[in-house]
């Protein structure tokens, strides 16, 4: 990868929804300046405020040409935007040499400018959230574990599932509390998903009617798989001499859900685009998400190998938190991992081009002991076994 340009200290942070937290705080600390973007420059303040960060950052009102001519190369650009708007803003940020950063997947739009981006010395930062995100680092750890317990070579077959969902902290007859977007919400339900199930290649065209039960930590819980998880065996680093038996990236819903949504699930079998339009702002109305209540975020990610000599290994992470006054849980998960993203950027230990969170096992250690630093609080577990004879 190329050397990137060397970052100003400037952060514009574009959009100040409901996973702007106090990863903006920390980015107040340690960048030089940092400003946020919002639809006017009252909403930024109205943001600012609710935040606690008056007079720590400079609201601004957002359009693309407002933010173009204030970028300098080294700037660094964070878009809490929709992902179809990232392509863009990618566009503009290798025009003016700014890095870019962002939480969502990589979309294959987004990914057509990367090389561009590597070639003006770019840092393109995806993918450096929660899920995606911290689940990313959980994933390599408990891989790099595996690998040097088993050995690449060794003849194996593993169960990798990782799961994450963001559920009220107290339960309700909803089972669900908004932690994004509801049309987004009910539009990742439309959307087929794929994953391996016993060794096989399984795409289920209605996500939720694959929900299954699953035990963490003694509760329960549903889960079902969510996009596309096939292509992250090899993102994850996999041995090839490893088959896998299950290899699901999915959703954690409360226990009920499925029961408690069925109403909404016949109106995704049978409702056009404008219809689930409507839908998501009646679901955001009849449930909206208020500073009283809190939200609880749960990802759990394991990993179980079993070598043919006999050897097994299994570990796990966890991670179980919930909201307060200042922050919620899904707001601090993904503004607090995007924020120690941009850190790296600033710092210069980033190289130019595409990076999904940290995609080693060594930066992904170093991240996950320097978002325990931060104050997010998750739980190792791991088993190892000899059974050869």
């Amino acid at each position: 990868m190329s050397e990137p340009v060397a970052a100003t200290g400037t952060v514009h942070w574009i959009g100040a929804g409901l996973s702007t937290g106090s990863g903006l705080a920390a980015l107040c600390d340690t960048a030089d300046r940092v400003l946020l973007w919002h639809r006017t420059e009252e909403r930024a303040e109205q943001a600012l405020e609710g935040l606690r960060l008056n007079g720590r950052a400079v609201p601004r009102a957002y359009t693309p040409a407002a933010l173009t001519a204030e970028l300098a190369p080294g700037d660094v650009v964070v878009s809490m935007l929709p992902a179809s708007e990232h392509p863009g803003l990618l566009a503009a940020c290798v025009r003016r040499r700014a890095h870019f950063a962002c939480s969502s997947y990589v979309s294959d739009a987004l990914l057509e400018r990367v090389p561009e981006a590597e070639k003006a010395g770019v840092v393109v930062l995806t993918e450096a959230g929660l899920d995606p995100g911290i689940d990313h680092l959980f994933a390599h750890d408990l891989v790099a574990r595996a690998r040097a317990a088993i050995g690449d070579t060794t003849p194996a077959s593993y169960s990798l599932t990782s799961y994450c969902g963001g559920v009220p902290a107290v339960p309700n007859d909803f089972r669900y509390r908004f932690s994004w977007a509801p049309l987004g919400v009910l539009n990742a339900l439309r959307s087929p998903a794929r994953h391996l199930d016993d060794g096989t290649p399984t795409t289920v065209e209605r996500p939720w009617e694959a929900t299954r039960r699953h035990v963490v930590d003694g509760e329960t819980f549903e889960v079902y798989p969510n996009r596309d998880s096939v292509p992250f065996v090899e993102q994850y680093g996999l041995p090839a001499a490893w088959t896998p038996r299950t290899f699901v990236r999915g959703t954690l819903r409360l226990d009920g859900w499925l029961r408690a949504w069925e109403p909404v699930f016949e109106e995704l079998r049978t409702g056009d685009d404008a219809r689930i339009a409507a839908l998501a702002q009646e679901l955001a109305a009849r449930y909206p998400t208020t500073d009283a209540d809190r939200d609880r975020v749960v990802l759990v990610v394991s990993l179980d190998v079993r070598a043919e000599d006999g050897r097994t290994w299994s570990g796990g992470y966890l991670l179980d938190t919930v909201g307060d006054e200042d922050d919620s849980a899904m707001a601090r998960c993904v503004s607090r991992t995007l924020a120690l993203g941009i850190g790296h950027i600033l710092d210069g230990t980033l190289p130019a081009g595409l990076h999904r969170a940290a995609e080693t096992a060594a930066r992904s250690r170093q991240w996950l002991g320097e978002l325990s630093r931060a104050g997010l609080h998750f739980t190792l577990r791991v088993d190892q076994g000899d059974r050869r004879g």
